[in-house]
């Protein structure tokens, strides 16, 4: 089992790539928390260029609620990362964590229950496009 989910996407702008995952994820209960900028981070600290990188922290509150209920440690995988970047030919690539791969050494079948359906709802974010 992969620890993440892909899609390699071709002639639409990251802007747009980023606006339509943010609408998709938003239609399945994500809202984002949490925005890295690889590229921008990279450059201050390091001085290395990177091409365009995000990492955002998507967050469905009523299955965070529900993991954090049966066991407040989950907090230390959440939230749910998707990220886009820029790859050397200029296509995007969109990326989601895997929840149940991510989960599946907590060993609870009732977060298992949980990480299977995120993964459901993540998939479906991912094939929007």
């Amino acid at each position: 089992m992969e620890y993440y989910n892909s899609r390699k996407i071709s002639g639409i702008s990251f802007d747009e790539i980023r606006t339509r995952i943010e609408a998709a994820l938003k239609t399945e209960g994500f809202g984002i928390l949490t925005e890295i900028d690889i590229q921008a981070t990279m450059k201050k600290k390091l001085d290395k260029d990177y091409l365009p990188h995000l990492i955002l922290g998507a967050c469905n509150p009523v299955y965070a609620d529900t993991v954090l209920t049966i066991d407040p440690n989950i907090s230390t995988l959440l939230p749910c990362n998707v990220t886009i970047r820029e790859i050397e030919n200029g296509d995007i690539v969109v990326s989601t964590i895997n929840p149940e791969a991510a989960m599946s050494s907590i060993g609870n079948p009732e977060i298992e229950k949980s990480a299977a359906e995120i993964q459901e709802k993540l998939l479906r974010a991912l094939n929007t496009f």
